[in-house]
């Protein structure tokens, strides 16, 4: 069974009245392979499964076309960003336990969701490890982060030698997938802030992802059908992720990174420019991978902590590979 995901960057909605062009209305009509379900109408509302409109009760939130709440989403989104600002500018290690918390959260998320798929990737160990990985990576840098990385991939084949072999590989296998998915990944977060002027590579690397999600969504409201006829990126993965959303990714991407390196770190001006385009390029990719991932397990969502977007996992995707790509560009165009 397969269910339409839920990123947001680069995504166009060809509604009338602009709702946010957001992969949580993925229709599963929209998708030759998803077969119609019974459960969906109360799942993601009447308007994205085709069935009659039901009427929405005087101040009830306004959904989004998937059934979302956009106000609560819009809300959730500015509070997670109060958080990580907060953290960076009052006391700039606190930006450490807040990643932790949200590795933690995002593993647990993801080992919960490939135990529905039939895997059974050992927990404690890639908890124990993605903690590990953090540590090392914010006192000993990138060499600590590899090392701590090799250590928690031993100890998970380790821990999982104690369930027998039955289904062995296929469980180890999926726990290394979550390390280097969440820690490894979110481990580079870490690593952009060690330097002096840390808090002015997160803010970028935060900032230039949010402009990737905010360009596409304009770009699927003033642009519509008008460039590529809004032909899909991907349409067995994201049929609502378009070449004109990723257009607009694009542009907000590279305008952001071009004033922040030219203006805050003095670096040139085509610097902004590649390092734009390439988080643009990140993100989207970040997408459709946990699409693809909640497609193959049939979920829709990775889980349900944050009203409007789902599980906390369902907000990391882009982030995740786009911090390896922030780190490295950075550290070649502006070297601390």
């Amino acid at each position: 069974m397969r269910v339409a995901d839920d990123d947001t960057a680069a995504d166009v909605d060809d509604t009338e009245d602009g709702a946010h062009p957001d992969d949580r209305a993925d229709d599963p009509a929209d998708d030759p392979d998803v077969p119609p379900l019974t459960a969906l109408p109360d799942a993601l509302g009447a308007e994205a499964t085709g069935a009659a409109p039901v009427d929405t009760p005087t101040g009830a939130p306004r959904a989004s076309r998937a059934g979302r709440d956009m106000g609560a989403a819009v809300g959730v989104g500015a509070g997670l960003g109060v958080v990580v600002v907060a953290s960076l500018f009052l006391y700039r290690p606190s930006f450490l336990l807040v990643v932790a918390l949200a590795v933690v959260v995002s593993v647990t998320e993801l080992v919960r969701a490939l135990d529905k798929g039939g895997y059974r990737p050992p927990l404690a160990p890639v908890l124990v490890g993605s903690l590990l990985m953090l540590g090392l990576a914010w006192t000993r840098g990138a060499a600590g982060l590899v090392v701590a990385f090799l250590l928690t991939v031993l100890a998970v084949l380790l821990w999982r030698l104690g369930d027998g072999p039955v289904g062995y590989l296929r469980d180890a296998s999926a726990a290394v997938l979550v390390t280097l998915y969440v820690p490894l990944l979110a481990g580079f977060a870490v690593l952009l802030l060690v330097p002096d002027d840390g808090v002015a590579r997160v803010l970028l690397f935060i900032a230039t992802v949010v402009c990737s999600d905010v360009g596409g969504f304009a770009a699927g409201v003033l642009l519509g059908k008008k460039l590529f006829g809004e032909k899909p990126m991907a349409a067995s993965i994201s049929p609502k992720k378009s070449w004109e959303g990723f257009l607009g990714s694009v542009v907000a991407c590279v305008a952001i990174g071009t004033l922040v390196i030219t203006l805050t770190f003095h670096g040139p001006w085509w610097g902004g420019v590649l390092f734009g385009v390439a988080m643009a390029a990140t993100a989207t990719l970040g997408d459709l991978g946990e699409s693809l991932i909640k497609r193959d397990l049939g979920i829709k969502d990775m889980g349900a902590l944050l009203p409007g977007h789902g599980g906390l996992m369902d907000r990391m995707d882009s982030l995740l590979p786009s911090a390896v790509v922030a780190y490295l560009l950075l550290a070649w165009l502006v070297p601390a």
